[in-house]
């Protein structure tokens, strides 16, 4: 199945750019040609670069790694939140806090503090508190939730960026580049497109371009956890026949010992193949004699 399609594209305008005079020279490249002063992109680099930036998305997760979604304008919060949440990976949709990446440690002790006000609203501690302490801890929270909510649970550096609009997030691309972690981007006819990874060019303003285009990344990162899935359950599978394969062996060692039912009734033990069996004795012979023991003068 195709990652995306030409009429997808059109109908989501993602061939619109900005206007002649606001654009990038670097990104000419890019550009297919110009219409009433706008500039057209071309949709045919466009497919190909999200196929790249889909597959290298889906390799990152597949070993193992995390992506972090990055979309801070208005138009890119809604469809960042939505489609992060049901891939299951980290977003950051209201704003880049300094440091976020290069400063990790300082963020995770910010995200520690986060998860103790929660755990403080639980766990009846608030009721010890008076009215004004539990509004100054409430207002703590919501704004560590509105900016660091998104990335919670994560515990180290994301393996690779996703962002809509370069020149918005700045900050965010400058921190990736010099930890060295790649980045899949949309750029449009005014931002710069040297220094990211993977650059997928496209209108990064309308909503519903912004849709298509994380709805693509998020379908790598589902593929990906599909693909792991699907290996677990076939290792799992291995595992299961060699169990067998064990049961099978220990079965046929059992099955080859043949057993006179009749022996258990009489209390005697079949002969081996090949052997005849013992001549019946009496019950007295049967029992043990202390050769050792002296029970009368016998002379």
């Amino acid at each position: 199945m195709a990652v995306v399609t030409m009429k997808s594209l059109l109908e989501s305008g993602v061939h619109f750019g900005h206007q002649v005079k606001r654009w990038d020279p670097r990104m000419k490249k890019y550009i297919f040609a110009e219409r009433n002063g706008i500039h057209i992109i071309d949709l045919q680099k466009t497919i190909q670069a999200i196929k790249d930036a889909y597959e290298a998305v889906r390799k990152t997760v597949a070993s193992g790694k995390t992506v972090l979604f990055v979309g801070t304008k208005k138009q890119a919060q809604q469809a960042i939140q939505k489609e992060a949440e049901r891939c299951g990976m980290f977003h950051v949709n209201n704003r880049w806090l300094g440091g976020m990446l290069t400063n990790f440690v300082t963020i995770k002790k910010s995200l520690l503090r986060l998860k103790k006000l929660e755990k403080m609203e639980v766990d009846g501690t608030f009721e010890n508190l008076t009215k004004k302490e539990i509004a100054s801890l409430n207002k703590e929270r919501a704004k560590l939730q509105k900016n660091l909510g998104g990335i919670k649970e994560l515990k180290d550096p994301p393996g690779i960026l996703f962002i809509i609009d370069t020149r918005k997030e700045a900050i965010a691309v400058a921190e990736a580049q010099r930890m060295g972690i790649p980045i899949v981007a949309v750029v449009d006819t005014n931002c710069n497109p040297d220094g990211i990874d993977y650059p997928i060019p496209g209108n990064d303003d309308a909503i519903r371009a912004i849709t298509l285009f994380t709805q693509i990344i998020a379908n790598a990162v589902v593929e990906a956890d599909n693909e792991v899935g699907l290996k677990i359950i076939e290792t799992l599978g291995d595992e299961d026949e060699n169990m067998e394969d064990i049961m099978t062996d220990a079965s046929k060692k059992e099955e080859d010992q043949e057993v006179d039912i009749e022996s258990y009734t009489t209390g005697t033990t079949p002969a081996p193949a090949g052997q005849e069996a013992p001549a019946e004795t009496d019950e007295d012979d049967g029992l043990p004699v202390d050769v050792d023991k002296v029970y009368g003068d016998t002379q």
